[in-house]
């Protein structure tokens, strides 16, 4: 499956609406959700009725792949379509009350999500073989085409809207991921800065603007998934192994948010099996991952870790912060951790204008 141009329009699109007014990406956010919900729901019930009308064909699991690696690689599809639980962790700082809400989000939204997400695919195959399933290009548009007669233009309206809506959510997110990190030191300067007058991120949303373009180079969408999985999967294992070393090395840290030891060891269980086992299954793949990962070494090292660095290279990147400051109209704020704070208050605008301070 090749992934279409039209994403690289999206993306262009998305990154304009972020970079311009967060009330617009939420705005949007929202819209294009209930929209992929209401397909879903779609979906759901004309499965049920192919369900009751004895549709059940197609529930086997001949000529089935058992092997491991298998197992482990086709995983990675599966997960992505999960994807974007952990995205609400990006902006924890703006949410009203995380220490309570941000838990119930997660778990309501991971539960909808695999409930809605079952029943689809329970739908799918009450009309749609295993190996059609496979072929096709977008399984709901195919269903829609067998199922819907002259109506079967709503489904590819709708998957649209849903992609359009994942891309957004990721660009919003990831955006305050870079941004958060250089606040602590830990990525190039410009990533600090907003935009003067919307107040938004705009550097850390183009930087995750132009890293998805550059994936979108790859055709094959199953070996991006794959080599994005590995990356994903690995990064979050190796974070989520912190939670029980904490626990160990330092046990009286203050912990807002609590859980049982017993669900982050499971989590890194299961991320050694869907990471370590494809190195087997798909070197390559998981080689590339493993380099995208190692791309961020060299820029740590020069930009941040580096603190002897020539007068001249120094003055190099001082120039080049001005010149792209002077492009987008961006500052950073006079106090960095405050100003941080209140910045994010108002990109969000979690907080009334009583109390700027509270989060």
């Amino acid at each position: 499956m090749a992934v279409p141009h039209e994403c690289d329009k999206d993306r262009v699109v998305l990154t304009f609406v972020n970079c311009w007014d967060v009330g617009w990406a939420t705005k949007v956010q929202d819209t294009f959700t209930y929209a992929k919900l209401l397909a879903l729901f779609i979906i759901i019930i004309t499965g049920a009725y192919q369900l009751f009308t004895g549709h059940t064909e197609h529930f086997t699991f001949t000529d089935s792949k058992h092997e491991v690696t298998n197992i482990a690689l086709s995983f990675y599809s599966g997960l992505f379509a999960y994807n974007g639980w952990n995205y609400l962790n990006f902006i924890i700082e703006e949410l009203k009350d995380p220490v309570k809400n941000l838990p119930r989000a997660i778990g309501i939204s991971c539960l909808l999500v695999t409930i809605v997400y079952v029943f689809a695919n329970a739908a799918f195959y009450t009309t749609l073989s295993p190996a059609e399933v496979l072929q096709s290009e977008a399984v709901a548009v195919t269903f829609a085409n067998r199922l819907y007669g002259s109506m079967a233009w709503i489904i590819p309206v709708f998957v649209a809207m849903s992609t359009f809506g994942a891309v957004n959510g990721i660009l919003l997110t990831s955006s305050r991921l870079f941004y958060a990190g250089a606040c602590e030191g830990q990525m190039p300067e410009i990533l600090t800065m907003i935009q003067i007058q919307r107040l938004t991120p705009t550097p850390a949303v183009l930087t995750i603007a132009l890293l998805s373009l550059l994936y979108l180079t790859v055709s094959d969408i199953f070996a991006l998934i794959n080599y994005v999985g590995f990356a994903t999967w690995l990064s979050i294992g190796v974070a989520v192994l912190c939670l029980p070393w904490l626990r160990w090395k330092q046990p009286d840290l203050p912990r807002p948010i609590k859980v049982n030891l017993f669900f982050p060891i499971i989590y890194i269980l299961a991320s050694i099996f869907v990471t370590v086992v494809p190195m087997f299954a798909s070197p390559y793949e998981t080689l590339y991952g493993t380099l995208m990962i190692l791309s961020s070494v060299p820029v740590y090292f020069v930009f941040v870790s580096w603190k002897n660095k020539p007068k001249s290279f120094q003055r190099g990147v001082a120039r080049a912060t001005r010149v792209l400051q002077k492009l987008i109209m961006v500052v950073r704020p006079s106090n960095k951790v405050l100003g941080a704070t209140r910045c994010l208050q108002k990109l969000m605008m979690v907080v009334g204008k009583q109390n700027p301070q509270k989060v």
